[in-house]
């Protein structure tokens, strides 16, 4: 029964994921933020009930559709670490981001977040992603919308939720400038 709930967790999260890419429009080497309270996809309270397995459960959801597409997973951290990010170092040195020393621990980084950690290939902390995900998952009320870019445009998905968790989705465009007689790319909004 318990393998059950790890599967449909991990099948409703590679779902998310999967339209939310769809309708995104990201390219390969963009950032994609998931910021994640396994204790509310558990049913509890955010940060009171952390669980390893389900965050592995939701980033063996994730990670695949992400590697697919060369889609850089940004895993935040809980308000412990103030938001601190992790990613594979790689994506630190492209975007020019500087390494903060910490390791994200279930009570203090949240269990996604040391998930991430473990499974990355080199991991790092960053303090923040300087507003430069191009797209996310809010997966119980966790606050990515510091790591977006200025323009974020909420998504609707088939699904609201993994477990008893809200998701929130989120993509991003470029600012619009100019005024009445301006001309939009379409490709971009």
């Amino acid at each position: 029964m318990v393998t059950d709930m790890f599967e449909q967790i991990q099948a409703q999260t590679r779902q998310i994921v999967t339209e939310l890419l769809a309708q995104a429009k990201l390219r390969p080497g963009d950032i994609f933020v998931v910021g994640c309270s396994s204790s509310e996809v558990a049913g509890g309270t955010i940060g009171k009930a952390s669980s390893p397995e389900i965050a592995s459960a939701i980033l063996a959801g994730i990670l695949p559709v992400l590697q697919e597409h060369n889609i850089y997973l940004a895993a935040q951290c809980c308000e412990h670490l103030n938001r601190a990010v992790i990613l594979e170092a790689e994506a630190a040195r492209f975007y020019r981001l500087p390494q903060v020393n910490v390791v994200p621990q279930p009570k203090a980084g949240g269990s996604f977040a040391a998930a991430a950690y473990q499974a990355f290939a080199e991991p790092v902390a960053v303090e923040s992603l300087e507003h430069m995900a191009a797209a996310g998952i809010d997966i119980g009320g966790t606050l990515i919308g510091m790591h977006l870019r200025p323009v974020a445009v909420p998504v609707r998905l088939s699904l609201q939720r993994i477990g008893e968790a809200n998701v929130l989705c989120a993509r991003t465009r470029p600012k619009f400038v100019g005024g009445a007689r301006a001309v939009y790319q379409d490709n971009l909004l």
